[in-house]
């Protein structure tokens, strides 16, 4: 099967690519790994729109990436934008693909690994939003989430440095110690990085709780759909039960 990556921020869609194709470097051969392609119009057309809380515009022009994907002949399609399914999860018609949801992947992998307690961070939509207050009490876990001076903070880094490429030591310390908070106050036993660059600033080691890496769990769960391993997605956008 072909998957289709609808990027919506270039350096998380980036990390999604390289990691399918590693799974399959890993496990079907050198230089191998499914047909993947990725189609990326840039966020700042969109901008607007979310500042604006304009949902169904951004869920349109999401729609067009993957009318594009489809047109390329990819049988299933995976977002690696969390703040983007707050769109997708819209009512609207059914989009040209089926996809995977990340939200309900990190769901899966918490539940996996035991969690109880999940800190969340990501943008501040993201953390304002519905998406993880949905799926994360949907397999029993119950999502926490920052303060606001927090959400703040974990957002500027987000905007002004992650989806440019910049990766700052004293922005990492900052992450860890919210993160050291949530655990010590809020009883989190673990910690959704549901920002797609996030985990390219906080790794495993440093994480005072475990990680869960939404683009590589995304990754890694494309992967199995396209080589058979995992039922192919049914979600074509709009709400989930």
């Amino acid at each position: 099967m072909r998957f289709g990556i609808l990027a919506h921020s270039s350096e998380g869609a980036a990390l999604c690519f390289l990691t399918f194709c590693r799974e399959g470097f890993r496990e079907i051969g050198r230089h191998m790994h499914p047909d993947v392609m990725l189609d990326c119009a840039a966020m700042g057309h969109v901008m607007p729109a979310w500042e604006a809380d304009d949902h169904g515009a951004v869920r349109a022009f999401l729609a067009q990436s993957v009318e594009r994907l489809a047109a390329g002949g990819c049988d299933f399609f995976a977002c690696p934008d969390n703040t983007a399914h707050i769109s997708l999860e819209l009512p609207g018609p059914d989009l040209a693909l089926p996809g995977l949801n990340i939200a309900d992947v990190v769901a899966e992998r918490a539940a996996a690994l035991g969690m109880k307690r999940v800190a969340v961070l990501g943008t501040r939509f993201t953390m304002a939003g519905p998406v993880y207050r949905r799926a994360l009490p949907a397999v029993g876990i119950e999502p926490c989430f920052p303060d606001d001076e927090e959400r703040a903070d974990i957002d500027r880094i987000i905007f002004d440095e992650l989806v440019e490429g910049q990766f700052k030591d004293a922005s990492r310390s900052r992450y860890v110690e919210i993160i050291g908070r949530l655990k010590a106050e809020e009883g989190c036993d673990g910690v959704a990085l549901v920002c797609t660059e996030i985990p390219l600033l906080v790794t495993p080691d440093v994480s005072p709780v475990p990680t869960l890496d939404s683009t590589r769990l995304l990754a890694r769960a494309a992967f199995e759909v396209a080589t058979g391993n995992r039922r192919a997605p049914q979600w074509r956008g709009g709400p989930i039960d």
